[in-house]
């Protein structure tokens, strides 16, 4: 055997030298085939672990501090009492008075009660019943602290072995590269388990503190190695797993909100994902519902998504808005009686599970964001509006919409409208080149895609109010719209704050405005819980209107955050 080099002496540790072994051999191996063997041996995963386990324990016994004495309260109770007998000068008062404090008594005693204990780990003696024959079976011990194990269990159908269905990434059971996925489990801390329920298994698992013992056989497949998740998703849904009666292990389940931005860790499973928050130390994974799997079950309980046809339809709905344009001279026109004509398209709402998202922050070079504003009417989404504009005209703008109606004499094309004619708005109608449109009193009215890219060009921050059905058609890698809804407030709070301001009502056809009546109240607040209930995952951001001034700030901060700050956007906008 040819000698090793060991570099710089005993210092070497036995890891280094188990991975510069293959390498050191590599001159006198005849074939690559042995070579290969041998990368395999000492490239093994488990022997490496057990090789560092090895090192940190020997590092363990030559470092471990002991301490020096273990009566340090005793000591300095004589040193105080011979003290006492000395001359009292300052120091010696001083010293007398520390000594007698509460405080550095207790950390005295809390020092002698450590240095009495010994914390090294003691692990149980390894069982003596081991069956000979038995040369497939592994022993397993692992000390489990408060976490979970971080495996889950099942029956199999074919054979009735209990076998471990998965390994949750991060996980003790993962940590230590001990339990594979399909390894049979035979005995749990001497307790045979081949005639228990999974659950009765889980239940002597959740009891058992300290060292558990596993007796198992391994499966007989390889695994793959997995790389840790890069992939990061925005949950477009609400989840409990202790409400989830398809999840097969509630404890494994990992719970989160609308918004949350979640780190898948493993798609293994077609059915249950495994992931964690953003962001969160914790390294174990939980398990999640997969797209597929959730889309098909929100299907299921909401069929009517599947059969509505995806056809061009005439027919009219009455629209949220109360206009096209903020800065709108014609005050007559400036009402919520448009009747918008959409495609049945726009209503089939997708099944909202997870978007894939990516970091994004905005480069100085680059345009900025479209802002989408959303809300119900009298809601103050126009005042919010008018207030962000007056801040600073110079960053902020609005769009221009096209009417067909005849221009006025004090009006000018381009500043109060587009002015075309109908055959000219119909053919972009037709041609999609419409954000919305909608009709009164025979005339069209509508706001142009073009129209938005005109704000943008001018290196401007492009406010656009719309109807919610919209924003997912605007959701693409040209305007990375960031969507804020305007919410109202308690209908208690509405009575209260709204009792001396005015509506438009889109029940009044005179276009007058008036005084909130309750039902304005009954009717904002209805519209605010549709658009948050079918469309809520699409929006970024949501403010309470309980208070405007209040409710402007915080809309300003959120605008000076959103051209500085990195935010979460779809993966499609910048790799498209």
């Amino acid at each position: 055997m040819p000698a090793l080099s060991t570099g710089s002496g005993n210092d070497t540790g036995l890891y280094e030298l188990l991975v510069a072994l293959p390498a050191q051999l590599q001159p006198h191996v005849d074939s690559q085939e042995d070579l290969t063997f041998l990368w395999d041996v000492f490239g093994e995963k488990s022997l490496h672990s057990l090789v560092k386990i090895h090192e940190k324990l020997h590092y363990y016994e030559k470092q471990n501090p002991v301490p020096i004495l273990q009566g340090a309260a005793a000591l300095a109770d004589d040193l105080a009492e011979e003290l006492q007998n000395k001359p009292l000068n300052s120091e010696i008062r001083e010293l007398l008075k520390l000594l007698s404090k509460p405080n550095v008594k207790a950390l005295l005693s809390v020092h002698d009660t450590v240095a009495q204990k010994n914390y090294d780990p003691v692990l149980p003696p390894m069982p003596d019943d081991i069956d000979d024959e038995e040369d497939s079976v592994k022993i397993i011990r692992l000390v489990k602290n408060r976490e979970p194990l971080g495996a889950t269990i099942k029956k199999d159908e074919q054979t009735g072995a209990i076998v471990v269905a998965r390994i949750m990434r991060g996980g003790a059971a993962d940590r230590s590269g001990l339990i594979h996925v399909g390894d049979e489990l035979r005995e749990v801390n001497g307790i045979p388990v081949e005639d228990k329920r999974p659950e009765e298994i889980i239940q002597i698992l959740a009891q058992s503190q300290g060292a558990i013992t596993f007796k198992i056989i391994p499966s007989i497949k390889e695994e793959t190695p997995s790389k840790e998740g890069k992939m990061f998703i925005k949950a477009l849904f609400d989840y409990d797993p202790n409400e989830d009666k398809a999840i097969p292990c509630k404890e494994a389940g990992l719970s989160f909100k609308t918004g949350d931005i979640l780190q898948i860790m493993s798609q293994d499973d077609a059915t249950w994902w495994q992931a964690k928050h953003e962001g969160d130390a914790n390294p174990r994974a939980g398990l999640i519902p997969s797209k597929h799997f959730q889309e098909r079950r929100l299907a299921l309980r909401r069929p009517e998504i599947l059969v509505q046809p995806l056809k061009v339809s005439s027919r009219k709905s009455s629209g949220f808005r109360r206009s096209f344009r903020l800065s709108r001279k014609d005050k007559k026109t400036n009402k919520s009686m448009y009747e918008c004509k959409r495609s049945d398209q726009y209503d089939t709402a997708d099944v909202p599970t997870y978007e894939e998202v990516t970091p994004y922050r905005r480069q100085t070079n680059e345009k900025y964001r479209l802002v989408v504003l959303v809300g119900p009417v009298g809601v103050g989404l126009n005042e919010l509006k008018r207030k962000l504009l007056m801040s600073d005209t110079q960053h902020y703008g609005v769009t221009v919409p096209h009417t067909t109606r005849p221009r006025r004499s004090q009006e000018s094309d381009g500043v109060e409208y587009i002015f075309i004619s109908k055959h000219l708005f119909e053919t972009d109608v037709q041609n999609n080149k419409f954000i919305e449109y909608g009709e009164y009193k025979n005339n069209y009215y509508g706001t142009s895609i073009d129209s938005v890219r005109s704000v943008l060009a001018k290196n401007k921050v492009c406010l656009l109010d719309v109807q919610p059905h919209t924003v997912k058609h605007l959701r693409t890698l040209e305007f990375k719209p960031f969507v804020i809804f305007i919410k109202p407030p308690s209908i208690e709070r509405l009575r209260e704050t709204r009792k001396n301001a005015k509506i438009i009502s889109s029940r009044d056809d005179q276009g007058a405005a008036k005084p909130f009546s309750e039902d304005d109240f009954q009717e904002m607040i209805k519209s605010a819980q549709i658009m948050e209930s079918q469309y809520g995952h699409l929006f970024d951001k949501t403010i309470v209107n309980d208070d405007l001034a209040v409710a402007f700030s915080e809309l300003k901060t959120t605008f000076d955050k959103l051209e500085t700050d990195t935010h979460w956007v779809p993966v499609s906008w910048l790799h498209s």
